[in-house]
């Protein structure tokens, strides 16, 4: 057993580091719905990849790379009335990908591992990847975490003070669509927003310094990962799922604790 979980403990650890720092701009941000487009609309990329045969994670990454700039642009100029655009730029990444798949022939079943991941079949060229994104969004946090703090709370103090908003917004997205590249093959583009969101929403409860609260939802997600595989390899079920369910049953029983 140890042996075999070995690589999937190891993907757990690297995703809860992006949990920890991306989850909780996304919280701060309430950008989980843009965060959300570019993971589905990632499904063009590999559709794209699978049909013209190209790398998966490459072309996966530029795609994504490329939804983030756009919603960069338009989430910026209309920040506050830009969910349409936001729900078309969602499903026509989607359909993309799904007519790609289908023009392609043969059988491909490892697409359900993109949609709803499986973090025990994590291949480790993705390991070295997640490595190389957590490495980034540490530096970034180091250099920039004042910068991106001020974006998130107050635009116009940012303007005022000189930043050029623009580009840091669009640089917190470009992150984002990274991180959500990285996390496609352990928990899947429709449930990772939820591994996302659920750490940093239970962190907020319990602390106030940002900084901690990146730890702390760091740490809740990999307790998670570990209570869920624990689950998995004892009930022989979906790990993924399992991570999830436990994150929700964490979320629920701090909702009711905090309203009771």
């Amino acid at each position: 057993m140890f042996e075999l979980m070995q690589t999937p403990v190891l993907a757990a650890l690297l995703l809860s580091v992006a949990i920890g720092i991306i989850g909780s701009f996304m919280l701060i941000n309430r950008s989980q719905f843009i965060a959300a487009a570019i993971a589905h609309g990632s499904y063009g990329g590999i559709g794209i990849a699978i049909y013209f045969g190209f790398s998966l994670l490459l072309t996966t990454t530029l795609f994504a790379l490329f939804l983030a700039l756009l919603l960069a642009y338009i989430t910026y100029h209309d920040r506050y009335r830009s969910d349409t655009l936001i729900g078309v730029i969602w499903a026509v990444g989607m359909s993309i990908g799904i007519i790609f798949v289908d023009l392609t022939p043969g059988y491909h079943p490892d697409m359900m591992s993109f949609l709803f991941g499986d973090i025990l079949m994590v291949p480790q060229s993705d390991i070295y990847f997640m490595t190389g994104v957590d490495l980034l969004l540490l530096m970034s946090v180091v250099l920039l975490l004042p910068r991106f703090l001020a974006i998130s709370y107050d635009i116009t103090f940012a303007q005022l003070n000189g930043l050029n908003v623009r580009a840091i917004y669009a640089y917190l997205l470009i992150l984002t669509a990274l991180t959500i590249v990285m996390s496609i093959r352990s928990v899947g583009l429709i449930l990772v927003i939820a591994l996302f969101s659920i750490p940093p929403f239970i962190a907020e409860k319990f602390v106030s310094d940002f900084r901690i609260m990146m730890v702390v939802s760091g740490v809740l997600g990999f307790l998670f990962s570990l209570i869920g595989l624990w689950l998995s390899y004892l009930f022989d079920i979906s790990a993924t799922a399992a991570i999830i369910l436990v994150a929700a049953t964490a979320f629920f029983g701090v909702v009711l604790t905090k309203k009771s």
